[in-house]
């Protein structure tokens, strides 16, 4: 099909229309096709193997690539359903990537993506990486087709001009107006934020603890907007977001929400991270665990360590005579780390950037290291300097595969190995993948 031109702006392709074959999926979200002119087209909405007419999202005439969603299905994969959510869809909710793929689609294309990566980025095969290639969905979400798990126990609302409570067109700061988050947990979706009038409100976050029946919401305010009263269906305490420093206020109720995970209840005060999937915690722990096998006695480090969870887990198998330390950048999730830990007496956990910290701290020899960082990823520099330490093993969190497979090459120039990689599928409907990564000394040989 000849692209068909319906942006009047010069170079624009934005509006234009293409035919096109869908190749292998990509990082984030979309599928590769090609114009008839050889042009790269990132394409929503669509499976491999699918025939469609794709029209242009963003993009203009010379780009390295184009952004574009399938607007008409001519050849349908075998994997393709109906989207289960009423708000899914090309210009619709940016939330959800995969509501038109069935489950087990699903985690099939974020195993090709992770594969994928480690090829490209770390020059690695699964068999290399200790990976069997498959991707682990969280225990109760293995549904039929069409259903869709109840798994987000946080959710951003954006709220429209109106009032109105909702989430954001992909790539874009529009509202797309909702009655229900078909992804959101039970306890997000039993405050009926959507059916409330936020006006004054750029944006109101819902938080639905797992392990206890806390249940807070983050308002902030646009500029010179005045607080609505909060009555919702549930009892929930309330946040706000300061316009002037971005800070986080209590109005109402507890400044934090109580989480649990590996027997231990943690503390997590507002904006402090927290894995959203029910299920995810406890899964990461076991993962991380099983593959360090911590000893009495051992000395560890837990980096970007949040509110302690990892932290937590190693003082409970490290006995009296191990240690831990944690460090972490957020102020706030430093203070919930220590009460969260105050129990154990050889944990210490300090304030800053990796990689400013830990090289402050003298320390030239761990027995263990775990570290969660950013969707960035740890980097260069902080790879080499924890390749340094001698640690027996580490395990890397990630949720990202591209900056994962990026550190797993740097720790093997630093001597390092990956002897297991596992993937768990905790953010199903979404392109995201969780992994984790067991390296040890490339000398233990195998």
């Amino acid at each position: 099909m000849q692209a068909q031109e319906n942006n009047s702006q010069a170079g624009s392709l934005v509006g234009a229309e293409f035919e096109v074959e869908i190749g292998p999926v990509a990082h984030g979200g979309h599928c590769i096709a090609r114009t008839s002119e050889g042009q790269v087209l990132f394409v929503r909405h669509t499976l491999p193997g699918e025939r469609v007419v794709a029209r242009v999202t963003e993009g203009e005439e010379g780009a390295r690539f184009l952004r574009a969603d399938a607007v008409e299905i001519l050849e349908a994969s075998k994997d393709r359903i109906e989207a289960p959510c009423p708000f899914a869809g090309p210009g619709r909710c940016g939330g959800c990537d995969w509501q038109h793929a069935k489950p087990g689609a699903q985690r099939r294309l974020k195993g090709e993506v992770i594969a994928e990566q480690l090829e490209r980025l770390a020059g690695l095969t699964p068999e290399e990486a200790g990976w069997d290639g498959t991707v682990v969905p969280a225990e109760g979400d293995k549904l039929p087709a069409g259903q869709v798990p109840q798994w987000r126990t946080r959710v951003q609302y954006a709220v429209d001009a109106e009032g109105h409570a909702g989430l954001r067109r992909h790539r874009s700061h529009e509202v797309e107006r909702i009655d229900h988050c078909m992804i959101a947990a039970e306890g997000v979706s039993e405050l009926g934020v959507e059916q409330r009038d936020w006006s004054g409100m750029e944006s109101v976050e819902a938080i639905a603890a797992t392990g206890s029946q806390d249940r807070q919401v983050i308002l902030t305010p646009r500029p010179g907007g005045r607080l609505p009263l909060v009555e919702l269906d549930r009892p929930v305490s309330v946040m706000r977001v300061d316009e002037k420093d971005g800070g986080v206020h209590r109005v109402h109720g507890r400044p934090f929400v109580r989480e649990r995970a590996d027997d231990r209840t943690y503390r997590v005060g507002s904006g402090g991270f927290w894995q959203v999937h029910p299920k995810a915690a406890d899964t990461l722990v076991t993962a991380v665990m099983q593959g360090l096998l911590p000893r009495k006695g051992d000395m560890a480090l837990d980096l970007y360590c949040g509110v302690g969870l990892f932290a937590g887990a190693l003082a409970d198998r490290l006995g009296e005579q191990g240690a831990v330390l944690g460090i972490e950048s957020g102020k706030r999730a430093v203070e919930d780390a220590r009460h969260n830990l105050a129990d154990f007496p050889r944990v210490r956990i300090e304030q800053g950037k990796v990689e400013s910290v830990l090289p402050r701290t003298g320390i030239t020899e761990v027995d263990l290291i775990v570290l969660d960082p950013p969707r960035a990823g740890a980097g260069r520099q902080t790879v080499a300097h924890l390749s340094s330490l001698g640690a027996r093993r580490i395990a890397y969190v990630a949720c990202d595969p591209a900056a994962l497979a990026r550190d797993l090459a740097y720790f093997r120039d630093g001597g390092y190995r990956v002897r297991t990689l596992r993937a768990f599928d905790l953010f199903p409907m979404t392109s995201h993948v969780e992994c984790v990564a067991i390296l040890e000394p490339a000398h233990k040989g195998s």
